[in-house]
Order: C-alpha cells, then structure tokens, then sequence
C-alpha cells in the first residue's frame, strides 16, 4: 500500500521517514519529493509498504503524530490525476517561418 505523509518539514530526510514507518512494519519504499531545480524538499512523501495491515497500523499511529515540530498527515495515496499540461499536448509546432508576409 503506497501511503502519502505530508505537512513534512523541510529538514525530513528518507532515512527519518524510514526509520518511523519501520516502528510499523517493513518498508518497501520511501520517496521524499523535492523540488526540481533546488533540490529542497517539497515537505511531502509516499511511503511503500507491502502489507496492507502493518500499512493500516502506520496511518492509524502516524497521523497526527510530530515529527521535527511538524504534525504529519498520513493516508492512503490516491493515484496521480491527470493535469492539463501548461503549454497544450506539445503535438503541434507552429512554424512562424510560413505567417510572415
């Protein structure tokens, strides 16, 4: 079960997530999100967890818990919705080359 903690602070590292879910059961997965072009945590995470008791027990004991000051948000991950892409599908280049007169 693939589990979304949130409300992170910026100084959580995998390794603190991994060590907190493993209180709970056996992790399969921890990835912290970061930004792109700084590298700096985006403050939220999936955590992976193959059993979907130990997964449950987590999200029970975790929400609301703090960690490094901050109170987490643990649930189950919804799956990634499709977003309208900023600049349209990038299937049609305009050739400007043909619009001069």
């Amino acid at each position: 079960m693939k589990m979304y903690v949130g409300n992170l602070s910026f100084e959580t590292t995998e390794n603190d997530l991994q060590d907190l879910f493993e209180q709970h059961g056996t992790v399969n997965e921890v990835h912290l999100m970061t930004d792109r072009f700084t590298a700096k945590s985006r403050g939220f995470a999936f955590v992976t967890m193959n059993d979907g008791a130990q997964a449950n027990a987590a999200m029970s004991a975790l929400n609301g818990r703090e960690l490094n000051g901050r109170t987490l948000t643990v649930n189950e991950a919804r799956p990634k919705e499709q977003r309208p892409r900023p600049y349209g599908d990038g299937g049609g280049k305009r050739s400007f080359a043909n619009n001069r007169r």
